[in-house]
């Protein structure tokens, strides 16, 4: 059995990251050089080793030892179905760059399997960034089903819907949700939940074999305010509240638990499963998310996770505190 040694496993490792650098990060190889802190000539050697060595395709191809550790410790700790971290960049460990790719790698497990799966799917920068990094395929044997409504405070269509695009890119039959993201009254979204079309929407949901949503942090800026949905009133109050996330416009505590509010009252999205049996994926990252994640991951909302290594290692101090 050829095992490598532990100066060749290192190299490796520091040759998948240059490569994660150079083809995800999108860095010149002076900036890798001086992220890595090595020479030039080093960082070229190292991005052609991991070309010459096939760690890079398209997506980043090695097990990063720091990420495998921090994705087991989180799995570990919340008992998680599935934990997938990436690198993160040096110099702005907060971006998410390389969720895409981790996230449409995961998907297009799902999507190239022959037994029929239903997928739902919530709304996101982070998601549609997803969906624009799968290849064209042919699934007809899959559904695709949303899990919120998809017109905006306006009645404009939403900008991060998911289902529609990824249908068209997969090929694969699609449900989506045509309600507003936020009902006028509570009893308006009873009336909305009563119609036969939505009804069947909301039974899919309930068998779907796999869920990706993202994560909204519920800071000074929250997606809720800037995508029109709240206003700075409504914020405030959700503060007072305690609000920490939201997954598809569910807004929660510090412990995953559903605010008692007219907000959630009038939200029209799928009711959140809690404990689910089946993979229902968080994908989110940056230090603005950290509390939205753990809470969404201490109140069982979601059973897996996407996110980047700088994120993992601040959700790990944030159980501390």
């Amino acid at each position: 059995m050829n095992t490598k040694s532990k100066s060749e496993l290192k190299r490796l490792e520091d040759a998948a990251r240059a490569g994660w650098l150079y083809y995800v990060g999108k860095n010149t190889q002076d900036e890798i050089a001086q992220k890595l802190n090595v020479s030039r000539q080093s960082a070229q050697r190292l991005v052609a080793l991991a070309v010459s060595d096939g760690l890079i395709k398209v997506r980043l191809d090695h097990p990063i030892a720091q990420c495998m550790d921090l994705a087991e410790r989180l799995k570990s700790k919340f008992d998680l179905i599935d934990c997938e971290i990436v690198p993160s960049d040096p110099a702005d460990p907060s971006a998410i760059t390389g969720l895409a790719q981790r996230g449409a790698r995961v998907l297009e497990q799902y999507l190239k399997s022959d037994t029929p799966q239903t997928l739902a799917f919530g709304t996101g920068r982070a998601l549609k960034a997803c969906i624009d990094e799968l290849p064209s395929l042919k699934c007809p044997q899959h559904k695709i089903v949303s899990l919120l409504g998809n017109i905006m405070s306006d009645g404009s269509a939403s900008p991060f819907d998911i289902v529609v695009s990824m249908a068209e890119r997969v090929k694969a039959k699609h449900y989506p949700m045509l309600l507003p993201v936020l009902t006028s009254t509570a009893e308006e979204k009873l009336l909305f939940h009563s119609l036969q079309p939505v009804k069947s929407i909301l039974s899919l949901v309930k068998q779907a074999d796999v869920t990706f949503v993202g994560i909204g942090h519920m800071g000074d800026k929250p997606p809720l305010l800037v995508d029109g949905f709240i206003n700075q009133q409504q914020l405030d109050e959700l503060h007072i509240q305690g609000a920490a996330g939201e997954v598809i416009s569910w807004v929660y505590d510090k412990n995953g638990q559903l605010l008692n509010n007219n907000i959630n009252d009038r939200v029209a999205s799928a009711p959140l499963i809690q404990n689910s049996t089946k993979p229902v994926y968080g994908i989110a990252a940056g230090e603005t998310k950290v509390s939205a994640i753990h809470a969404a991951l201490k109140g069982k909302l979601i059973n897996s996770l996407i996110t980047n290594e700088h994120t993992a290692e601040l959700i790990l101090e944030h159980i501390k505190t």
